[in-house]
């Protein structure tokens, strides 16, 4: 995926599942909050 200046929110980061997706975003290059 090319998401480079990209924004993602993500909600429920802090740990679980949504925790996983966000990492995911973020090493593929979107800014995530």
């Amino acid at each position: 995926m090319k998401l480079a200046s990209k924004t993602a929110i993500v909600t429920g980061a802090a740990r679980g599942i949504g925790f996983g997706i966000a990492q995911v975003l973020a090493r593929e290059g979107a800014r995530v909050i």
